[in-house]
């Protein structure tokens, strides 16, 4: 027995060591390598949610700038057309109030219509001249309405981007 001995303590050492080196390789050539894909994997995975995240981001305040842009130009556009409404309306105030004038000098027994005409011109019902003072309130206004859908949209836009 004694002479298989040193036999047996070879194969075991050699067995051991074959052991610790497959355990060894199995840990730096399987294990670690797998550990490594398995964090690659992960780390990509959040990086891709990341950029979703990013993006869905963008894209929201991208929709909320082009609704503030769409409520500015609508608001300038209601501030125009109110602008045109109350120049027409002056416009056609002054000219009830000449028509008035000038029918009341063709009423007179002792007055020509062409005297009246001179007298009392008739200005258009459309596209006429104001009085200085009654533009300049006029455009005014219009400046004024169209500062506060500047700042409308300053503050939409200040919103937008402090959501993101």
């Amino acid at each position: 027995m004694i002479k298989h001995a040193d036999a047996i303590l070879k194969l075991c050492l050699a067995a051991g060591a074959l052991m610790g080196g497959a355990g060894v390789g199995f840990y730096y050539g399987i294990y670690l390598p797998s550990q490594d894909i398995h964090q690659q994997s992960q780390a990509m995975a959040e990086r891709q949610e990341n950029a979703v995240h990013q993006t869905d981001a963008l894209a929201q305040q991208a929709r909320r700038e082009k609704a503030a842009q769409t409520a500015f130009e609508d608001c300038v556009s209601r501030t125009q057309l109110t602008y045109k409404n109350h120049w027409s309306a002056a416009c056609r105030a002054q000219h009830a109030a000449d028509v008035a004038e000038f029918e009341d000098c063709a009423d007179n027994f002792f007055a020509t219509e062409s005297g009246c005409r001179r007298k009392h011109p008739i200005r258009p019902e459309r596209g006429c001249a104001l009085t200085t003072q009654l533009a300049d309130r006029l455009v005014e206004e219009r400046r004024e309405a169209r500062r506060e859908c500047q700042v409308d949209l300053e503050e939409a836009r200040r919103r937008a981007s402090a959501e993101v």
